[in-house]
């Protein structure tokens, strides 16, 4: 089967979990009434607000959170050339934590949006910190080194929201929910802005592909095929943090994702970037989507986060993974 075929039966399985994410919950509403919710709502039907508001908005979030957390990943692997790299290793998770708990401590925050801009700035913060770690030095981005620094600025942070939480343990219930990952009670115009600007990274990370190849070929090569790699590590370095830290404020701290998806892509689609981010976007957004979903009927009425069904998925991959990469250096 040619990849774009593989490409169109994705597409063609996110929008069945669409389908499903819409139907589902602690009450099941049928197809054609979702339909009916979406083309002429009725405001006097509870079933037709339930599909408008709560769970189209926690739908589409879940399409755009996984998709960006896939690609992040999938960068991610191709910047430090690490096929264990994930958006965590940016500090980013940590970073948003900090900072939603440090803003809650001093300020109280009250409204979900000034916990998703404050999620977004640390995320943002933590990340472009290791970014410059790992391009100090010689003038050049080492893998190594940004590994190492990811590892720092992430256990940095981590100790600091500790302490802040060990002083103010009001905030800890909070904070405990949002830190396992959740779609839950975030409205379409609240996080439009983080939304617009996870669509325009993805967009630009999906016309990096060209440069993406020649990059992984090797910093010899591309560097005598003109390629600018300095432009380049740059470049993909802001699309991570970009994408990552959207994601970690629209939902939480989700794990797993950014590093199982490109692998089950490479394995199943292409290893060439032109086909391999797309279908990260896809596989990622259909992945979210399936851990959401059962996340919110395993224990009704009650709800997992959706952090801990990812990492139900995400955990025995990784250790398999870690398990074949040590295998191939024996």
């Amino acid at each position: 089967m040619s990849e774009a075929l593989k490409l169109w039966g994705l597409g063609g399985a996110l929008l069945l979990c669409m389908l499903l994410s819409l139907m589902s919950g602690a009450s099941w509403i049928g197809p054609a009434e979702v339909a009916m919710a979406l083309l002429q709502p009725d405001a006097g039907n509870i079933n037709h607000l339930l599909v408008s508001t709560t769970r189209l908005s926690r739908t589409l979030l879940a399409v755009v959170v996984g998709a960006s957390l896939a690609v992040a990943g999938a960068l991610m692997q191709a910047l430090t050339r690490n096929p264990l790299a994930s958006p965590g290793l940016f500090g980013i998770n940590a970073g948003a934590a900090f900072f939603i708990i440090l803003f809650s401590s001093l300020f109280s925050l009250a409204s979900l949006q000034a916990w998703l801009w404050c999620a977004f700035i640390g995320a943002a913060l933590a990340g472009a910190l290791v970014w410059l770690i790992g391009n100090m030095g010689q003038g050049r981005l080492n893998p190594l080194r940004l590994v190492l620094a990811g590892a720092a600025i992430t256990a940095l942070f981590s100790a600091f929201s500790q302490a802040l939480l060990v002083m103010n343990q009001d905030g800890l219930d909070t904070v405990l929910f949002w830190l396992a990952g959740s779609l839950n009670e975030r409205t379409l115009a609240m996080a439009m802005p983080l939304l617009a600007g996870s669509l325009v990274a993805l967009l630009v990370a999906l016309l990096c592909a060209g440069p993406l190849n020649v990059l992984s070929a090797g910093e010899d090569i591309a560097a005598g095929l003109g390629q600018r790699l300095g432009l380049i590590r740059l470049l993909l370095s802001v699309l991570i943090i970009g994408l990552a830290g959207s994601a970690v404020a629209l939902a939480g701290s989700i794990g797993f994702i950014g590093l199982m998806v490109p692998h089950m892509v490479r394995k199943s689609i292409s290893i060439d970037h032109r086909w391999l981010l797309p279908g990260c976007a896809l596989a990622g957004a259909i992945l979210l989507l399936l851990a959401d979903l059962v996340a919110r009927v395993v224990i009704l009425p009650q709800e997992v986060p959706v952090g801990v069904m990812t990492a139900l998925l995400g955990a025995p991959f990784f250790i398999l993974l870690a398990r074949r990469g040590s295998s191939h250096h024996e």
